[in-house]
């Protein structure tokens, strides 16, 4: 990545994200594996059976727009009641495919962003909610517009006009996105609101809501498997099948989607950690600075001071 070298995984990460990603073992994930494979029907794998369970909360490609767009609205509606966005701001959605990520906001300047979706693989209803926050409010746009105007436009700081993808701030970045799900969908009141608005507008039963989010909340603990997917397949301890393969046995992917993750790793190498990591040690600031969960104001009022100024992740592992 230097003059033409590339680095071990843990060093790579720490050389451009400014930390040490943690390691798990296999045992780790199997444990989580024989909880989660507790409350689904069937007696195959456990893979097989989640992905079969998740069958049943494909979005339909016809209801799509009219999913994202209720759900981009919704996360606007609680963004601005905490952050004051500049009267301007917009973004354009559009559907690609072919493409080793499910979204990417590409933000534009003055206040524009233009977030992609990818169609390759079915979406989940889940998903409506984790793009339009992660990708749009309270989540990248949000972000990008914040310290184009905080940084860039009022102290004239003009470094602030440049994004560097590959660097501390990704870590910032992609992990207070996903930390901001949280803050604007806070867990029970993500499930009621999909339940009576999404999972109508997709055609999905709603009565399966709460059962479906009880399956992904057990899921996440998993997440850090992609990580070791990615550490062993850079570090040459893995082929690139046996990635796909642990994904699909530790990340409970299904064959399409592992495959398209371990283009990503390809593509992206240790980025990886800014999603997960970055969300822990993002949440762990919030929080370590009153914004627990029942405190959604000053929850708020953290995550935007955050989201608002320059940081380095190191300066968060500092402030637990």
């Amino acid at each position: 990545m230097l003059g033409g070298r590339t680095y071990a995984f843990d060093e790579e990460a720490k050389a451009l994200y400014d930390v040490i990603p943690p390691s798990y073992s296999e045992d780790h994930f199997r444990n989580l594996l024989k909880d989660l494979g507790a409350l689904l029907p069937g007696v195959s794998t456990v893979s097989q059976r989640y992905d079969a369970f998740k069958k049943d909360f494909i979005i339909p490609s016809e209801k799509l727009a009219v999913v994202f767009r209720a759900a981009i609205e919704e996360a606007r509606n609680r963004t601005i009641k905490h952050v004051e966005l500049p009267p301007d701001e917009h973004f354009t959605v559009e559907h690609v495919s072919g493409k080793s990520w499910s979204g990417y906001n590409w933000y534009k300047g003055n206040n524009h962003s233009l977030i992609q979706l990818n169609t390759d693989l079915p979406i989940y209803i889940d998903r409506a909610v984790d793009l339009a926050a992660h990708e749009g409010y309270p989540g990248h746009h949000v972000y990008n517009t914040l310290l184009e105007s905080n940084l860039m436009r009022k102290r004239g700081w003009v470094e602030f006009s440049v994004y560097a993808l590959f660097s501390p701030q990704s870590l910032i970045a992609e992990g207070s996105a996903n930390y901001g799900i949280d803050v604007a969908f806070p867990g029970e009141d993500r499930v009621a609101f999909e339940r009576t608005a999404l999972f109508p507008l997709a055609g999905l039963d709603s009565s399966r809501a709460e059962v479906y989010y009880r399956i992904m909340e057990l899921s996440a603990k998993l997440n850090y498997a992609g990580n070791e997917a990615a550490r062993n397949y850079l570090n040459g301890t893995m082929t690139r099948n046996d990635a796909v393969h642990w994904l699909e046995t530790y990340a409970l992917m299904s064959p399409g989607r592992a495959a398209q993750r371990v283009r990503f790793i390809e593509q992206y190498r240790s980025y990886v950690i800014n999603y997960n990591l970055g969300q822990d040690m993002v949440r762990r600031h919030v929080e370590a600075h009153g914004g627990t969960a029942d405190q959604p104001a000053r929850r708020w009022d953290v995550f935007k001071e955050l989201i608002s100024s320059p940081r380095l992740p190191s300066g968060l592992t500092q402030e637990r």
